[in-house]
């Protein structure tokens, strides 16, 4: 288990995580610190307390809202699905009737040619 130091608001933390895992943790504190320093910037330093429990409010609203952009999108997905389905079944009923329209012509045209060949 690998062990990394991060800052948060000039504060230093030693956070364990897996091996491996220490530049993901580094890039998530730094994105964290940003939010921080963004919020003590607007409000005061009101405690580190105050701040890291405003500032995991503020991201875990921008993940709640990311989560209804991915349930929007999959549910986009399946209507533009469902539309392309009706779609090819539409394509498919069409040249059915195309089919059928160019059978009942070549046998009109086949039948006028005969017609013409008597004559």
């Amino acid at each position: 288990m690998a062990t990394v130091t991060i800052k948060i608001n000039d504060r230093a933390y030693s956070i364990g995580c897996d091996d491996g895992q220490e530049a993901h943790l580094a890039k998530l504190a730094e994105y964290l610190d940003g939010r921080v320093r963004e919020l003590a910037g607007s409000i005061g330093q009101v405690g580190d307390a105050r701040l890291l429990v405003i500032a995991g409010l503020l991201i875990s609203d921008e993940l709640s809202d990311a989560w209804a952009e991915i349930e929007q999108g999959k549910s986009g997905n399946m209507d533009a699905e469902r539309a392309l389905r009706r779609a090819g079944e539409a394509a498919a009923d069409e040249r059915t009737e195309l089919k059928m329209w160019l059978e009942e012509s070549a046998e009109k045209l086949e039948s006028l040619a005969g017609r013409l060949e008597e004559a």
